[in-house]
């Protein structure tokens, strides 16, 4: 019998993302803000990492990459702070809940 492998964080986001049937656009704006805030982590899983490193992560794109403060809060601050930092993205897929972590 073979084990079913648990399938890889963007995976699992996407998936979750076209259950909400949300527009192909969000999804990839959601992937891509996801796997740039893993990459300025030198690839850290984002389970792994708090608050501060959002923080870090925010403060990098608003000084070194003129990232307007709407940007930040539009792309970032709710859906990194609420399903990277909080370390509920697991818990969020567990419970189909992912579209309501990414909107609140």
């Amino acid at each position: 019998m073979t084990k079913r492998r648990e399938k890889k964080l963007l995976d699992r986001v996407r998936d979750a993302i076209r259950t909400k049937h949300y527009p192909i656009r969000t999804e990839e704006a959601y992937v891509n803000w996801i796997k740039r805030f893993i990459l300025f982590h030198d690839k850290r899983h984002p389970q792994e990492m708090e608050a501060a490193e959002i923080e870090e992560f925010l403060t990098h794109l608003a000084v070194d990459k003129n990232v307007a403060a709407s940007t930040q809060n539009q792309a970032l601050r709710e859906e990194v702070q609420r399903v990277l930092a909080a370390k509920s993205l697991r818990a969020c897929l567990k419970n189909g809940r992912l579209g309501r972590c990414l909107c609140h």
